[in-house]
């Protein structure tokens, strides 16, 4: 199957129009390796039966929550990798919940399989490139929760190599550790298991990315003191404390963590977490918890992050991936060259991506 979108890559000039943005935005976005670090679509099609494969509009809630991402979009928008996430139900028994996702990964990597003339299945960096090369879509997946192994050990020995990443805990607290959550289902206070210690050491043996968005501040502290100093961490979806202060937020010493094991920090787009009114924020502000890690550690740790789908409120002016390329626009204004951009946009996360897999 064949996907139909607009080739915006014909029509530069228009797509600047359309979006009331530079040419030269358009023209440095058109040229970049464009990644974001963690799409979390695959949910509502397990839910609700939202067709990746079909073209959709902002649904009905106006690009809020959901509807902001689908195959079609993603082509014309330009996004040429993403980590499509399977997020685990923390309300499924835990031995169950082994076998549901690998029905999951079955059934995600079957949607890919449908459109392979345009997505490819990646493992690293390097099949990543090749999927570019044959102009398509390179498609890293992930788990968010990984809840989804606390079985036992053995469950995570399982994990199959098509996995780049796991974020150990999500919303709620877990087996391997509490969350950052105020809506945590279990526990209080407190950080990494000694199971989630094992299980960090069984993800850095099978070059598992070790994501820590979402896990408490503890928590993320713990984790990489067990982790291993030779391989870079991920944090995939997040804001900045040091910009706005929140449950959700890395703070300056989580941030100045990261960068020295060589990881990076993917933005995303809550605008609640960015500090914005829920229903009024604006793309600057993704720019600007941006910029805070910038200052704090460099140009070579930050990435896009979007957490499209998610249930998330985005910005009123960044409402679905075809707008993206106002975010350059925004990075232009404040005077960004073009090679700071590109890192942000992508060549961070292949950087990071190609440090731990090749």
């Amino acid at each position: 199957m064949r996907l139909e979108f607009t080739d915006h890559r014909q029509d530069p000039e228009g797509l600047a129009k359309a979006l009331r943005i530079s040419r030269e935005a358009v023209d440095i976005y058109q040229r970049s390796e464009v990644i974001d670090l963690h799409i979390d679509s695959y949910i509502w099609h397990r839910i609700w039966g939202y067709d990746l494969r079909r073209r959709h509009g902002h649904g009905l809630l106006g690009a809020r929550f959901y509807s902001q991402v689908d195959f079609p979009r993603i082509l014309e928008a330009g996004v040429t990798g993403a980590t499509w996430v399977i997020t685990t139900n923390p309300l499924r028994g835990e031995g169950d919940r082994p076998g549901v996702f690998e029905r999951n990964l079955a059934g995600l990597k079957g949607l890919f399989g449908e459109v392979h003339e345009q997505f490819a299945v990646v493992r690293n960096a390097a099949e990543y490139r090749a999927a570019r090369a044959a102009g398509k879509h390179g498609a890293f997946l992930g788990v968010q929760g990984g809840n989804a192994f606390d079985r036992d050990l053995g469950a995570v020995e399982a994990i199959p190599e098509e996995l780049l990443r796991v974020t150990l805990v999500h919303l709620s607290t877990s087996r391997l550790g509490v969350t950052s959550s105020p809506l945590a289902l279990a526990g209080g206070g407190g950080g990494l298991s000694d199971f989630g210690r094992a299980v960090i050491e069984r993800l850095n043996a099978k070059k598992v990315f070790v994501d820590l968005a979402h896990i408490s501040r503890q928590g993320f502290f713990d984790a990489l003191a067990v982790h291993d100093r030779s391989q870079p961490v991920l944090v995939t979806h997040t804001g900045i404390a040091g910009v706005h202060e929140h449950w959700r937020n890395l703070t300056d010493e989580q941030v100045k963590a990261v960068a020295a094991l060589g990881g990076t920090i993917g933005i995303m787009y809550q605008s609640s977490f960015l500090g914005d009114s829920p229903l009024g924020g604006r793309l600057a502000s993704i720019v600007d918890h941006m910029a805070h890690v910038i200052r704090l550690v460099g140009e070579d740790h930050v990435s896009l992050g979007s957490d499209w789908d998610g249930a998330i409120v985005p910005p009123r002016d960044l409402p679905t991936c075809l707008e993206l390329p106002r975010l350059v626009e925004e990075m232009l204004r404040r005077g960004w060259g073009a090679p700071r951009i590109q890192k942000v946009l992508g060549g961070n996360a292949l950087r990071t991506i190609e440090a731990l897999r090749g």
